[in-house]
């Protein structure tokens, strides 16, 4: 019996497609989300979660290799890769501190692109430095920081504009926005097409 609506087909195999495309042996952990709902989450290569909504049925939590899940839209899950998983999901999905125009999200992220590309190829100050060196840098950046109504400061890393940018998660229309939630030590970009987390370093491994 197939556990995806047809209606949520399209929407599944953009996910995985993506997903997949950076990290081949990523797994997917499918989580009820109410009566009809089912929220798809992954862990990216620089350690931000991943989540999109889709129409279907799980009867619990349910972990598998994504490559797999690809192959299966159409029929019954693939084998479990419960075990497997490791990592903490944010308990709820938190209220929104800050709405950012979507343009303005992916524009960050196109100018860190193209920063890592100029810098691979010709180093920083003249000197050469090694690609991961690079990345790790330009991820730990923080673009954007927002602040809370009681004058709480929330930096958003570029770990976060680069997931929900290359998950294709950010919608393209001129009054598409992108919200900043807050859920305990969880920042997240919602956008209109899915989501990304990250845990603030240091916290404790709960919920």
């Amino acid at each position: 019996m197939a556990w995806l609506a047809g209606s949520s087909r399209s929407d599944a195999r953009a996910f995985l497609a993506r997903l997949v495309r950076l990290d081949p042996g990523a797994l997917v952990r499918l989580r009820p989300a109410g009566e009809g709902a089912v929220t798809l989450w992954s862990r990216l290569p620089w350690g931000v979660l991943v989540s999109r909504g889709v129409r279907g049925s799980v009867v619990h939590d349910r972990t598998v290799l994504g490559a797999d899940l690809a192959a299966a839209l159409d029929g019954p899950l693939p084998t479990s890769r419960d075990t497997d998983w490791r990592w903490s999901i944010p308990s709820r999905v938190g209220p929104v501190v800050e709405r950012i125009p979507a343009a303005d999200v992916r524009r960050v992220g196109a100018a860190a692109a193209a920063t890592l590309r100029t810098a691979a190829a010709e180093g920083v100050g003249g000197r050469a430095v090694g690609s991961r060196m690079l990345r790790d840098a330009l991820l730990d950046h923080v673009p954007i920081v927002v602040t809370t109504d009681d004058g709480t400061r929330i930096p958003v890393s570029q770990r976060l504009v680069q997931a929900v940018v290359r998950m294709g998660f950010v919608g393209e229309g001129a009054g598409d926005f992108v919200d900043v939630r807050i859920s305990g030590p969880w920042t997240a970009l919602a956008c209109a097409y899915g989501s990304a987390w990250h845990r603030a370093a240091g916290s404790l491994l709960i919920g």
